[in-house]
């Protein structure tokens, strides 16, 4: 832990210590490099994650004054879709607005729309972010624990019950990501929240009283990954669209952070609540505390969730740069 720790902190003082022109050197070689690219392959092939990553770096370069190679992205991407048969819509000039590209906004300008602009979707955010930390570390740093003490699971098969979750926990993220934009956003992240933070709690009965074996108890940790995965995953993606597109970046990395800080506080506290392990009182605390946390974030996705379903960026949060709309 203090290894990586370490490691996490060096890369963030190299990445403060690099000067401003060490970054347009990077970015000059960088754009040599697509040039040579498009020179070789003009008209590349763009899959559904090129698509999405070039339209969220047009957004970036109109808002720093980049009309151009926004309007050169834009057209990669309207080509690759038309020539995959389909069909572009026409936006209507109702939708269309005015930016002037200012200065680049760090993080002055993420803390003052916290404090006085969006302040509920800087709850909503670090209350997604930091409840599903606590719902992780009350299995991970519990799950070897109980199937040897417990369950008295060999420590070679360990590692086999860890990867019959790790299944649950990619599988929901793959099989209920499409329903955040169909169901919608605030329905699905609730309710994943909930689901996932109800079940471990009752989990935490089940283990006290008894009455669960390794199987039992795996399967259980399955479901709870299968929603509870899902859920982390669009904290992250909340947080990247409800701030304005021009400081998203810094608002991802600053939800991450306080999320990692909780994140390790959590640690020190389940260490503390479960001792050697010898007691089941402990762990039964520390999954109803996990449950509880994580239904509480489900709460507040009910009451200051953000329905951003169908709906553009600007949309959702109007651009730091915009002035007026042309509609």
């Amino acid at each position: 832990m203090l290894y990586l720790i370490f490691v996490r902190l060096a890369g963030w003082m190299a990445l403060l210590a690099r000067s401003s022109a060490s970054k347009d050197a990077e970015l000059l070689v960088l754009r040599q490099e697509v040039a040579v690219r498009r020179r070789q392959n003009p008209r590349p092939k763009l899959d559904w994650a090129d698509r999405a990553m070039l339209a969220a770096l047009a957004r970036l370069l109109l808002t720093h004054g980049r009309v151009q190679e926004a309007e050169e992205s834009m057209k990669l991407i309207e080509d690759a879709s038309i020539k995959d048969g389909q069909h572009l819509v026409d936006v209507p000039g109702s939708a269309a607005i005015t930016i002037m590209p200012e200065k680049e906004h760090g993080y002055l300008t993420l803390l003052r729309l916290i404090l006085h602009t969006y302040p509920r979707r800087a709850i909503l955010g670090g209350s997604l972010m930091i409840t599903q930390s606590f719902l992780y570390n009350a299995i991970f740093f519990t799950y070897a624990l109980m199937l040897t003490k417990f369950y008295h699971v060999s420590n070679d098969a360990v590692p086999l019950y860890g990867l019959a979750f790790a299944v649950g926990n990619l599988a929901g993220p793959l099989l209920l990501g499409q329903l955040f934009d169909t169901l919608g956003r605030r329905k699905m992240i609730s309710g994943t929240y909930l689901i996932s933070g109800v079940v471990l709690a009752f989990s935490s009965w089940l283990f006290d009283a008894g009455v669960l074996h390794a199987a039992g108890q795996t399967f259980i940790w399955i479901v709870v990954f299968f929603f509870a995965s899902a859920g982390a995953s669009s904290g992250y993606l909340t947080v990247s669209e409800i701030f304005p597109v021009e400081i998203r970046a810094e608002a991802i990395a600053v939800f991450f952070a306080i999320a990692q800080i909780f994140g390790a506080l959590g640690t020190i506290f389940y260490g503390a609540l479960i001792g050697n392990g010898t007691d089941r009182a402990g762990l039964t605390i520390g999954y109803l505390i996990g449950g509880g946390v994580m239904i509480i974030g489900g709460l507040v996705e009910v009451f200051l969730g953000i329905d951003a379903e169908g709906k553009l960026l600007e949309q959702v949060a109007r651009p730091l740069t915009a002035v007026a709309s042309e509609a």
